[in-house]
């Protein structure tokens, strides 16, 4: 099969949405399937092809404008004209429509990953909705099938009301983890919280405000604990801020540089990872099953697929979102006991071993093309099932 996949952004931009398709990829060409992904360059001098692997070729193309993740690449009309399937992973602002008009000259077959819904405030947020509103039903009803990594996230994002009417359309394919890069360690011989994740406009939804205002009320009582952000964005500035505003200077540290190997090894000596997002605009949480393949507790917010990553009590704990003292209470009784932090690690590797790695979530990905690809018109279409599928 030739599979083109069209996606906001890509690596080296640190983002959940790139790193899934370069993982399925990955694994997908493995299997012996040519894929190419069209990106936007959103700066000009990266713009060009790109062989990164065998069998993957990524094309970054120039904007016609781009406003923060969105880009306008009416390229994409005449890109896609030789391939088998069309997998846009929604939202990209700007390359989904021009996909849609390039769909009139092509004989690939549109498929969707539905990774999250756009959640913002004031005008950014009534284009959000209007875009929900209007696009959405339209491309959803184009697609021939649906994937997503959750399965409870959908039940509750602005595909819903969709979902409902067309469940069998929808197939779940749980991200993964490469459990070799991330895999335990020893611990740090002091409490250690870990964030990581975007810092920039973008990612404003990742809690990193609460996190900041959780660990000020245990750092009175637990002044050996540090708190870890790995991520860079415009917003480190107003974090900073809000250290030095709780005098934690000396407990609180953000590094915004940190290569893949260091990453793993953060992992491995924290005794929890956090992720205290705020809304659904975070789907599933790509960082929860890092810290479980490095046999380091997570807590995390209670919102639709994140929630399913793992299991409350078992492997880490989940949180209100937004709610401070309900983080702080749930820090708390990780960091007073470095026996318990290990032991919820563990079972969290035994998780990740059990019910996530990207060869399975290929496999399952191949199934669905071939589904779309093979399965006669004037048959009925029944949904793929799987093991970790609620």
């Amino acid at each position: 099969m030739k599979i083109a996949h069209i996606v906001s952004t890509f690596p080296p931009y640190k983002g959940g949405m790139g790193n899934s398709v370069y993982h399925f990829v990955q694994e997908m060409a493995k299997l012996g399937h040519s894929n190419v992904i069209f990106t936007p360059a959103y700066d000009a001098s990266m713009s060009g092809h790109e062989d990164v692997l065998p069998n993957v070729e990524v094309v970054r193309l120039p904007a016609l404008f781009s406003i923060g993740n969105a880009a306008v690449i009416p390229q994409l009309m005449w890109k896609i004209r030789d391939f088998d399937i069309i997998h846009l992973h929604y939202p990209f602002y700007g390359g989904g429509e021009a996909l849609l008009l390039g769909l009139l000259f092509s004989r690939a077959k549109l498929m969707l990953h539905y990774h999250m819904d756009t959640i913002g405030s004031g005008i950014k947020g009534l284009i959000f909705r209007t875009y929900a509103f209007f696009f959405l039903p339209i491309v959803a009803r184009i697609a021939k099938l649906i994937t997503c990594a959750s399965i409870d996230y959908v039940k509750h994002s602005d595909l819903s009301h969709y979902y409902k009417k067309h469940s069998k359309k929808f197939v779940q394919v749980p991200f993964g983890v490469d459990d070799h890069l991330f895999s335990p360690g020893p611990k740090l011989p002091t409490p250690t919280i870990l964030f990581v994740g975007g810092l920039d406009q973008q990612h404003y939804f990742k809690g990193v405000d609460q996190l900041i205002d959780a660990f000020a009320k245990l750092a009175p009582t637990h002044a050996e604990a540090r708190l870890l952000i790995v991520g860079k964005g415009d917003l480190e500035e107003q974090y900073q801020l809000r250290i030095k505003k709780h005098g934690l200077e000396k407990q609180v540290s953000i590094l915004n540089s940190v290569s893949d190997t260091m990453l793993s090894q953060l992992y491995q000596e924290a005794w929890v990872t956090v992720l205290p997002s705020l809304n659904r605009a975070e789907a599933f949480g790509l960082v929860l099953l890092e810290s479980l393949a490095s046999g380091t507790a997570v807590i995390a917010s209670n919102l639709p697929g994140v929630r399913n990553v793992f299991r409350n009590g078992a492997q880490g704990y989940l949180v209100k979102p937004g709610d401070v003292d309900d983080l702080s209470e749930k820090l708390q009784q990780v960091i007073t006991s470095q026996t318990k932090a290990i032991t919820l690690g563990l079972a969290g590797r035994s998780w990740v071993e059990h019910y996530y790695s990207w060869k399975k979530s290929s496999q399952r990905l191949e199934a669905a093309y071939c589904r779309v690809l093979y399965t006669p018109k004037n048959k009925k279409k029944g949904p793929l099932k799987s093991d970790d599928e609620d």
